[in-house]
This record gives structure tokens, sequence and C-alpha cells, in this order.
């Protein structure tokens, strides 16, 4: 079986190990999503990741609900990428831009408008805006004219992604926002050609990946996926069928790989209490699968020993331990992360945990 520190291609991306940075919102850009230089420096020091994946970038001023995340509709966020991408690359590294549309779940303080979503609805939890956390407000029904513009945005982003230098696109279809809100049963109550069956309900995330994979090919363009568990007021009654349902249909369309967070009953982030369906998606599925949630070295080796995974995601270990692939090579200590600067302005807790001394671990 294969090992963590094993090669592995992704599409088009070639890796030297399986262990993936995951996608970790940081908020260190400024209000108009233009990264500076504390981004070049925070994504430098994590190249030897297998993989980057890009904290979630905004495809829209609509569907960005989070302060002072990044976006990649502008020509100011493509040049504030640039030297990101640049930084990584010089040190040896790869990186992807995971592109996010929040939904439901975007105050119109943020979004300049009314939210839209799979069906009339609101989420559960009070809004991100400047002025603090707001209560949420119904966002409407996307019309057709909205899912074309949408999927639009999406392709805009994906070639700005590719205009800034990023090797490819994860498209973030997990976690309750916009294409999960299509996905799952428990938010889409549509009754038209998006809503309904599986299929029906997968049709709005068929389409955005069809496009992007027309624009910038289907070797660099993936996708991240929550299937089992609630996330932000988003669930699904027949977990099993729905992503089965879209493992099929990214065969059909040949995307080559997709990140998961598969999380179990003692999760630090959102319990699950259905078993894995990744299993189950993989028997239709001959793409690469990663996962994530509250793994650790030896819990990823075991899931890559398993068969259940090809590459392991690792998060919040990667937020403290810029050094991971090293640490985890050499089986040691780990720095444990500090969620009170999780989501600061600055530098502290970003770009100041130490790394691994030079001295041959134990």
């Amino acid at each position: 079986m294969p090992d963590l520190f094993d090669p592995i291609t992704l599409g088009d991306i070639a890796c030297p190990n399986r262990i993936v940075m995951a996608p970790l919102t940081r908020g260190r850009a400024d209000k108009a999503g233009v990264h500076g230089p504390l981004a070049v420096e925070y994504y430098r020091q994590r190249a030897e990741a297998g993989l980057i994946i890009s904290e979630a970038t905004g495809i829209s001023r609509e569907g960005l609900g989070w302060p002072y995340a990044p976006g990649l509709w502008s020509d100011a966020q493509v040049d504030g990428w640039k030297p990101v991408t640049e930084a990584v690359h010089q040190a040896g590294g790869r990186i992807v831009a995971q592109l996010w549309h929040m939904g439901r779940l975007v105050h119109p303080d943020l979004g300049e408008g009314q939210p839209v979503s799979a069906s009339a609805s609101s989420g559960p939890h009070r809004l991100h805006t400047y002025d603090g956390k707001k209560e949420p407000v119904e966002a409407r029904a996307a019309t057709h004219e909205d899912i074309e513009r949408i999927i639009g945005d999406y392709v805009t982003a994906s070639r700005n992604a590719i205009r800034a230098g990023f090797d490819g696109v994860q498209v973030h279809g997990a976690n309750g926002y916009l294409i999960d809100q299509f996905l799952r049963d428990s938010s889409n109550h549509r009754t038209d050609d998006y809503g309904g069956s599986a299929e029906n309900r997968a049709r709005f995330m068929r389409e955005i990946m069809a496009a992007i994979g027309d624009e910038i090919g289907f070797g660099r363009t993936a996708i991240r996926l929550s299937p089992i568990g609630e996330v932000n007021g988003v669930d699904d009654s027949d977990p099993e069928a729905t992503f089965t349902t879209v493992a099929s249909i990214l065969e059909e369309l040949g995307v080559p790989w997709i990140e998961m967070r598969e999380p179990g009953q003692e999760s630090s982030f959102v319990e699950a209490a259905h078993p894995r369906v990744s299993p189950a998606m993989r028997k239709v599925y001959s793409g690469k699968i990663g996962l994530n949630s509250d793994l650790d070295r030896g819990s990823g080796q075991a899931l890559l020993d398993a068969g259940i995974a090809d590459f392991a995601a690792y998060g919040r270990p990667f937020i403290a331990n810029p050094d991971l692939v090293r640490r985890f090579r050499e089986r040691a200590p780990l720095n444990q992360p500090d969620p009170e600067t999780f989501y600061t302005r600055g530098p502290e807790g970003y770009i100041d945990y130490p790394q691994l001394e030079e001295t041959p671990a134990a």
C-alpha cells in the first residue's frame, strides 16, 4: 500500500507526497479581497506539502460572506495572488485555488443584495459582517438566469486562477455552501430540473464542473465535498445514494480527484454519526480520493493502508506546523494551534509558528 511520503499524480499535478494542505480560511486579505505580503510568506512556509489547497476564495461579491477573505473576480485580486503562487513554486511547491460561493450564508452587508440559494431559506446561524455577526437573512431561490450567471462567475474565477499562477482549482462543494445547498435534500426543495432526484440536485454541480473543465482543462479541476453530517443547516436523508450519484457524474466528466471531509462521531469540527460513504463512491469513481477531518500521521496512513483514501488532507496541523511534512517524516513533536488567532488580522498565529530545529529527531 502507498505511504504518506510516496508521490501521487492528481490530474495534471505531480505531487511529491500525499500530505495535502487542506483549505483554511484565515481572514488576512483586505476588504477588497486582495492579498498582501503576509499571505506570500504563509503559503511559502508550507510549500513542502504534496499540494496546497488555498483558503476558500470568492468567485463574486455576491458569494463572499466572510470578512477579509480573498477573491478571484478582479484584476487586483489576481495581482495579489501572483506573488503567493510564485513564492510557492520557487519553494518547490504546488497550489490550487479553492473557489467559493457561500449562497444563503452571505449577509447583504457583504454580498450587497439578498443572498441566493437552491430554495428560499436561511441557515441556522448568525452571519458574518464587518460589524460582527448578524441575524440570517432569508435567501431567494436561484432562478435559471441566476444559475447561468453564477456558472459564468465560476468560469471567470477559474480563468483568473490560472492567470494568477495557480496549478488548478478546487470547487468548494462542501460544508453547507451554495453547491452543497443544491446537493443535499434538507436545503433543496426545488421542483424544477435542479431539484427532486439526486441526479437533478447534482445538476448545478455538474454544469459548474463541466464549464470549468472546458475552460481550463479537467486535469486542473477538482472538487471538495462533505457527504456526511449536518453543516450550516445542510444535511441529506440518504447520503450514500446522493454522493454515489455525485461520484458517477464526476467519473463521467473526467474530474481526476476529490477531497472530502468525512468526520467521525467524535469530530472536533462537526460530528457525523453516518458511516463513511467514500467506499461506496470509490466503486463508481476511478479518480483519486483524499479525506480530511481530525487526522494525524497515524490515522492518515491508516486510511491509505486500508485503501479508503489515496491521500490525506490536514488543516489545523498545517496552521501550527508550516514544516508538517518534515515533522511527520521525522516523527517529531507538533506545535499546537492557537484558535484565538485563526481569523485575526496580523502575523500572530499566521506566519510566526516555529519551524523544527535543524537537528535530527530522536
